[in-house]
């Protein structure tokens, strides 16, 4: 587990080698998340103070006690909402791991749930996400941590009432959006001009980045950027060096990425590398 401290704001962090789940307790005053996505359900707690931030074209605050729940690639940003800062903890858990822990629990087949709202006020499940993300930041026995996380999927399951996502139609001005995501996910390293990108999407750069911004929350762009750290996070975690990863996901210099990476998941890339829960605290495998 790692911890890093700056002029008062601090953050501990733990991935699991063996799952899709990552746990975050962090104290922000000044820090400011950049807009981002995660690919993961991320479910955030706070502890103390409040953040606020933008979410699906609305804004929002996350005060003591608060849940916040992002869908997998929900564009967020956030900031502390007053000059004291706020303490909170954010648990990210696979889609794939989702789906399986409910459908061992039902006895069947289960969908992906969708939650409505980026904050709720539970209580019930505000215990159990703190429980699961101190479980894996506290290196717990693997039987105690694994009964927390399937807790926790559970609790936050039955907040969205059973309703459960399903993609979208493609039908016009959301047509080219996905063409220009498809480009962007082939060619996310190499650097790529708007009227590239408007010629492959079969629109005018105008629309295009309208269409976009509609059907993702984020400008291309900042899409493209998403897409080459999503990539940095996961050659981080198979070993490979800062400098390596910036080179080969498509960032200018090791400095580059390191800001970014600061900016939309609020710790360096080498501690995220550094991260990995310790050989003895693995949890066995989910069944």
């Amino acid at each position: 587990m790692q911890r890093e401290r700056t002029q008062g704001e601090w953050t501990r962090y733990r991935r699991s080698p063996d799952h899709p789940v990552e746990a975050m307790h962090a104290h922000f005053e000044r820090h400011v998340y950049h807009r981002h996505s995660h690919e993961t359900y991320s479910f955030g707690v706070t502890d103390e103070g409040a953040q606020s931030f933008t979410c699906r074209g609305a804004g929002y605050t996350s005060a003591a006690g608060m849940v916040m729940a992002f869908n997998p690639d929900d564009p967020h940003d956030g900031h502390a909402s007053g000059g004291t800062g706020f303490t909170y903890r954010m648990i990210h858990i696979g889609p794939g791991l989702i789906r399986d822990t409910l459908g061992d629990a039902f006895g069947r087949p289960a969908g992906l749930p969708l939650f409505r709202d980026p904050v709720v006020s539970d209580p019930v499940l505000a215990r159990a996400l703190r429980q699961a993300a101190r479980a894996l930041l506290d290196g717990a026995e693997p039987l105690r941590w694994e009964e927390s996380l399937a807790r926790a999927v559970l609790s936050a399951a039955r907040r969205t009432g059973g309703v459960t996502w399903s993609p979208p139609r493609l039908t016009g001005s959301r047509d080219v959006a996905e063409r220009a995501r498809r480009v962007l996910a082939e060619s996310y390293r190499t650097d790529i001009g708007a009227a590239e990108l408007a010629a492959a999407a079969g629109g005018s750069r105008f629309a295009v980045y309208r269409a976009f911004l509609s059907a993702y929350g984020m400008a291309p762009s900042d899409y493209q950027r998403q897409l080459r750290m999503r990539e940095a996070r996961r050659l981080l975690a198979g070993g490979r060096t800062v400098a390596e990863t910036a080179a080969e996901v498509g960032f200018a210099d090791q400095s580059h990425l390191t800001r970014w990476f600061v900016r939309c998941f609020g710790i360096t890339p080498g501690r995220y590398r550094a991260a990995l829960i310790p050989a003895k605290a693995k949890s066995p495998t989910f069944s």
